[in-house]
Order: C-alpha cells, then structure tokens, then sequence
C-alpha cells in the first residue's frame, strides 16, 4: 500500500466527501475517487459506503484506519531517522497557532529562526484550538501553540512555554468609577464581554472565576473573537479578562486599562503541542528547542502591565 493512498483514505475518512478531501490535499476529485479504487482494488473490499451523513467507512475501512496512521508515522520517522544519520538539517516545518499567538508572538521568533536556519522552510496556519489539534492528529500540521486547555491525546506531547497573565480590562472613561471593593464579588456583579463558549478564551474567563469559588458574572455580549472584545471594552459596553498579548496593543494605544485583579493573578498557559514519535524530524526539532528558548510573556510598552488605579475603584 503506498503511502500517497493512506494519506487519501485518511483524508476522505475524516473530511467524509470525495470534493473536501480533494480540496484539502490539493488533488482533482477524479484523482481522489481513481486514488481509493486503487486501494480498494489492491485489498480486494470495499472501504466506504455511503449514507445521508456522507461517505462512511465500511468495518474494512475502520480496520484499516489505524494501521494506514501507523503506516505513514513510521514513514515519517524513516524519513527523520536517516536525515538524521545523514547530518541533515535542512526541511519543512508547518506550524499552526491561535491568531493572537501568531500576530503577538510567533512573528519575531519565526523571523529569528528563518534567519538562523534559512535552508528550513516554514508554514504557518491559524485556526482555532479544536481545529489545531484536529490537524496535527491527522499530520497536517507539526506544531501547534495555543493556550492549555487540559486532557490531551496519548499521542501527542506538550510543553509549556509561558505563563501569560490574564488581565482585567477596562473603558479608560469608567475606569475611575468602578468600585473600589477591591474583590471577585464585586467584580462578579459588573458586565463582561467574552467569547462564545466553546472558545479556549471563553474557558480560561470561565476558569477564573471558578476557581475562586464564585460565579462567572453576567455578559454584556458573546463575541468571536479577542479584537472584537478590546473594541467593545473600549465603547463601554463591559469589562473584559483576557490574556495580556491578545491586547497588548490595545492597552499601548490607551483603548482600554488594565485594572488590578484582586487577589492572585490568573495566567493562562501558552504550550506547544507536536506529535510523539520515536525520532523527531530535524527541523523541527530545532524549532522545538528554538521556541523554548525564545518565548516570553508580552508586557506592554515600558516593559510592565498598565494599571487604571492602585485598587478596583
């Protein structure tokens, strides 16, 4: 069974359409459909059926599954292995992060490490969380660095990176009437504005609050996304907690405050994900080591978070 059929298989098994896993792997969807013929042919059974939710593997094609998976694991190490006896750096590198990540913190060191290492051909994809790792289980991607969310795939591995602190935002107009009870009760009763659940955003707001022992307060409004929160903040229409770099330039254009978190501050963990193998691929472990040398927490401008006021007011 040749490589190039597995990879396929897997991608029609997951995408569970002959035109999306065409458009994923690049490939006309007449050379898909030949490409799982072929496959079919060569093992002598059918591997799909189809059905109103799609194509759906046959108890042949579920067989199949993890050994075409282990198949291509083992290709890939092949290929590290000698590249590695070989004395060869030289490569590819996908990476896949949360936006925030990308635009605040993967520009300068992907930047340095192109520049140290220019035989290195580097990717870069944003995509959500669940979208992240759902590609680098299925080897579409080699790394992904987004925020720990718990609970991880016994084939992949993860590292902890950074501990960005969550910080509590404010309307720089409102910033000086807020009361100054200085706890999460008080905090508790005000609006916030936060992403849509589901997102890793809306969990780290979540896990604040719940493991200070109070209730999530009340939101002004669901958003998708982080800019979208920094902008409503702005406008007044409620508070917000959030990671330093997904406002870092908010806060340096003075949009919105950072107000005092009562207590002890919330970080979220920044990690790096990649997939276990017995022998990783030069490249990118070079930018596995690269990343855990080069990684640090954004402050803002003058090197220290921006406070409204000495106390919630």
């Amino acid at each position: 069974m040749h490589p190039k059929l597995l990879k396929t298989f897997l991608t029609v098994a997951r995408c569970r359409n002959i035109t999306r896993a065409a458009e994923e792997i690049h490939l006309a969807q007449s050379t898909v459909s030949d490409q799982i013929q072929l496959l079919e042919t060569e093992l002598g059974t059918t591997l799909f059926t189809r059905s109103k939710l799609g194509l759906e593997l046959t108890p042949a094609g579920q067989t199949l599954r993890p050994y075409a998976e282990e198949i291509l694991t083992l290709s890939d190490e092949a290929r590290a292995a000698v590249g590695v006896t070989a004395g060869q750096t030289a490569g590819s590198v996908t990476i896949g992060a949360l936006e925030t990540i990308a635009s605040a913190m993967l520009s300068q060191v992907l930047s340095d490490f192109q520049g140290d290492h220019p035989d290195i051909e580097l990717r870069l994809k944003v995509a959500g969380s669940g979208d992240l790792l759902r590609k680098l289980e299925d080897g579409e991607i080699d790394v992904a660095f987004c925020f720990d969310k718990g609970g991880l795939d016994e084939r992949l591995v993860k590292r902890m990176i950074s501990a960005e602190p969550l910080v509590l935002v404010a309307p720089p107009k409102e910033a000086s009437t807020i009361s100054r009870e200085g706890d999460l009760t008080a905090l508790a009763s005000m609006s916030f504005v936060a992403t849509e659940a589901g997102c890793i955003y809306r969990y780290l707001f979540d896990k604040a609050f719940a493991e200070a022992g109070i209730a999530a307060p009340k939101l002004a409004a669901e958003v998708g996304s982080i800019g979208t929160i920094a902008r409503l903040v702005a406008a007044g229409t409620g508070m917000g907690l959030v990671p330093r770099l997904a406002v870092a330039d908010a806060l340096d254009r003075g949009e919105i405050v950072e107000m005092p978190w009562p207590g002890e501050v919330a970080t979220a963990s920044l990690v790096m994900i990649w997939r276990r193998r017995r022998v990783q691929p030069p490249a990118l472990k070079l930018l596995l080591a690269a990343a855990s040398e080069n990684f640090a927490p954004v402050k803002s401008a003058g090197g220290h978070p921006r406070h409204a006021v000495s106390s919630l007011s």
